[in-house]
């Protein structure tokens, strides 16, 4: 996370994610491929977001401390401020996706 005088200070927490069906998951997937190959041809499309993204699929966490050291609870709220937080929401896309290859592996 961006800190005070342009430094990255690194901290960790526990996301709760959503189980999506596999065919939203595909079709995700298949926006996010058409919005990099849109990028790469020097296009601009619109659609799917890092923030919409995690927005549907951040259910809960554990472990995020405000300033004075106090767990912050989970609410829209408090989590529609997290996913302001720049490449927050971008983290939390690739842990959502990580965890789903994790979930296969341990199967």
């Amino acid at each position: 996370m961006p800190a005070d005088g342009g430094k990255r200070e690194k901290q960790s927490f526990e996301a709760e994610f959503k189980r999506l069906p596999q065919s939203r998951i595909a079709e995700i997937q298949a926006m996010a491929q058409k919005l990099v190959k849109a990028a790469e041809a020097g296009e601009q499309l619109d659609g799917i977001s890092d923030v919409s993204v995690a927005d549907e699929v951040l259910v809960g966490w554990s472990g995020i401390l405000d300033e004075d050291g106090e767990e912050v609870p989970y609410s829209e709220t408090n989590k529609a401020i997290l996913l302001e937080v720049p490449l927050m929401a971008a983290s939390l896309v690739q842990a959502y996706f990580a965890s789903l290859t994790d979930e296969k592996r341990k199967n």
